[in-house]
């Protein structure tokens, strides 16, 4: 017996198996037969469903392409650099003057001693002084004194020349390397400016490289267009001093770089009066910062693109309404013929999502179309979000379920006898 009742019921499920694929092959069948009779309707409705599954996958991609490019061009300045520097704040003298209480290479090295993690490291002493650059011609350029280790720290590249080593620090030689647009400015290209011998109050500077930032940093950092490094160690003879007021570390890890800029900044404090103002500055804080304006921009853009979607859904709704009204002797037949109310709304709904899956689709692939070209085509790498197409093709889908309801609770609601008596 019990066997018997499993038998019926294995039949019976398998019949309401086979029921419900018949039944959803002929709602696509009569959907897509649908389709057919008024191409030129549901093209142009799908057309708003198109640009806005297309704006989403491309809205994300521009957001990308943006972050990915401000994170670039901040990481090239240097991601791992910690930079101290000298705010304020001075020492009162046994007569009651007061000095500026700045940094000195002590501080330098007690922080290389003291703290671990710390790759690199670079003072750096900024000098605005008048430059002879032969046939009696002067020019104003801000001279920064730094050592060797400024280049890595910096992340520089060498156009010409070389930049001055260990050795030119230690013997002190009189070199320096200079800023490209300053170089081509005096001599008209970088290759002519090595060599050449400029006279800095008095003492002779021999050019022995031209140097450019790797990134144009738009003005935010330390080098413009007028400058030129020598080492620390010559620069002292225009200041007198070793005194610095800022000091570059790269750490080896940029996970350490929060950390070990605090403790850098505490060390130094440690080591000066109270009342003296030094801060650290590190990169990031800024990418951080950019991260969060490039993804706040994206979701701005992207719910621009979904109120795009949310129109093509109204228009979806509409075109199924009027779809309804076209169709009510035909629904009416089907009615008669013993198509249940379930199976009417389930048709004009699979008609709607049809309709809106049909237009996300064929705008998704116009979206990852573009940055794809630009990939395949050009030097230019555009990140691409398969996340957005995803997306786009399921916001689609809910938007045919959501603005497709109402017209098929409609048709399923018509009443077969005024149906059949509509003309």
């Amino acid at each position: 017996m019990a066997v018997t009742d499993n038998r019926q019921s294995t039949f019976e499920g398998t019949l309401r198996s086979a029921k419900t694929s018949l039944m959803f092959s002929e709602t696509l069948r009569l959907a897509l037969d649908s389709f057919r009779a008024s191409k030129i309707r549901f093209l142009l409705t799908m057309l708003g469903m198109i640009i806005g599954s297309a704006s989403i996958v491309l809205v994300v991609t521009v957001g990308l392409t943006g972050r990915q490019y401000a994170l670039d061009t901040l990481s090239s300045i240097g991601p791992n650099m910690v930079e101290m520097q000298y705010n304020g704040g001075a020492t009162i003298g046994p007569d009651g003057a007061s000095t500026p209480d700045y940094m000195t290479r002590e501080d330098e090295a007690a922080v290389l001693a003291q703290i671990p993690g710390i790759a690199q490291s670079s003072p750096m002493l900024e000098i605005h002084t008048p430059v002879s650059v032969g046939d009696g011609k002067v020019k104003d350029v801000m001279l920064l004194g730094v050592s060797p280790r400024y280049k890595d720290v910096r992340n520089l590249g060498v156009l010409a020349g070389r930049f001055f080593d260990d050795q030119d620090s230690v013997m002190h030689d009189k070199v320096g390397v200079m800023v490209e647009p300053l170089a081509k400015e005096i001599y008209g290209s970088s290759q002519a400016a090595v060599g050449k011998v400029l006279s800095m109050s008095g003492v002779p500077v021999t050019i022995i490289g031209v140097f450019k930032q790797r990134v144009d940093t738009f003005g935010q950092s330390e080098i413009s267009e007028t400058t030129m490094l020598l080492p620390y160690t010559v620069a002292r003879y225009f200041t007198g001093t070793d005194t610095v007021k800022e000091i570059f570390f790269t750490m080896k890890d940029p996970a350490d770089v929060p950390r070990g800029g605090a403790r850098i900044l505490e060390l130094i404090r440690s080591r000066h009066r109270k009342t003296s103002n030094y801060t650290a500055f590190t990169m990031v804080a800024i990418l951080d910062t950019m991260a969060k304006v490039a993804d706040s921009l994206t979701y701005v853009l992207t719910a621009a693109a979904f109120i795009t979607l949310v129109v093509s859904g109204v228009g979806i709704m509409n075109s199924m309404l009027a779809n309804v009204s076209a169709r009510i002797r035909e629904i009416g037949i089907r009615k008669a013929l013993g198509a249940t109310k379930r199976e009417i709304r389930l048709q004009f709904l699979t008609e709607a999502v049809f309709l809106s899956l049909c237009g996300g689709v064929v705008g998704t692939l116009l979206g990852l179309a573009v940055p794809i070209s630009v990939n395949l085509l050009t030097p230019v790498h555009i990140p691409m979000s398969w996340l957005s197409a995803v997306v786009a093709l399921f916001t689609s889908v809910l938007v045919g379920v959501i603005f497709g309801t109402l017209p098929a609770n409609r048709a399923a609601s018509l009443d077969p006898v005024e149906t059949l008596k509509y003309e």
